[in-house]
C-alpha cells in the first residue's frame, strides 16, 4: 500500500488528519503507531479544530522535517534548504487544493471552529474533504521525499 492509500485508510479508522498522515510513514520516521499518533494529536483539525493549516499538511510537514529536516542550529544553508521543501510542498499542496488553510478547505462544510470532535458516521466522511486530502498529502510528500533522494530538491 502507498503511503497515499494508508493515509486515507487510517483516517477512515477515526485517526486525526494529522495522525493519518504521520502515521502512515511509519517506515520513514521509526515511530511506531502510537508514538506517530501522539506526536501529531495536536495537529487535527487544523490544530486541535481551531481550522487553521490543513493537519494533513502539518502531518506532512512533521514527516519532512523528521526524514530530512536540520538539527544544528548554525546551520544556515541546511535551514534554507528545508524550509525551500516546505515552501514546495505547500505550493503543490494549493496547487491542488487552493489553500493549506482547514477553515478555507472546508468551505461549505458546517464544521466551526472549536468544540468537540464529530462522530465518525457515513455522513461526517460524505461531506468532508479529509479522506481525500490525508491521500494528497501523503502522494505529494512521498513525491518530495524521492526527488529529496534523486538530488533533485
Amino acid at each position: 500500500m502507498q503511503h497515499g492509500e494508508r493515509a486515507e485508510a487510517l483516517f477512515r479508522q477515526g485517526y486525526n488528519c494529522a495522525q493519518a498522515v504521520v502515521c502512515a510513514f511509519e517506515d520513514v520516521t521509526g515511530l511506531d503507531t502510537a508514538a506517530a499518533a501522539r506526536l501529531s494529536a495536536s495537529f487535527g483539525g487544523g490544530m486541535g479544530r481551531l481550522r487553521e493549516v490543513c493537519g494533513t499538511v502539518s502531518g506532512a510537514l512533521l514527516v519532512l522535517g523528521m526524514a530530512c529536516g536540520y538539527d544544528d542550529p548554525r546551520d544556515m544553508e541546511a535551514k534554507k534548504t528545508h524550509y525551500r521543501r516546505v515552501q514546495e510542498f505547500a505550493r503543490r499542496f494549493r496547487e491542488i487544493n487552493g489553500s493549506i488553510v482547514c477553515r478555507e478547505l472546508l468551505q461549505g462544510v458546517n464544521a466551526a471552529p472549536g468544540g468537540e470532535p464529530e462522530p465518525r458516521t457515513a455522513e461526517y466522511y460524505a461531506k468532508r474533504p479529509c479522506p481525500r486530502l490525508a491521500r494528497i498529502s501523503a502522494d505529494i510528500l512521498e513525491q518530495l521525499l524521492i526527488e529529496i533522494k534523486e538530488g533533485k530538491l
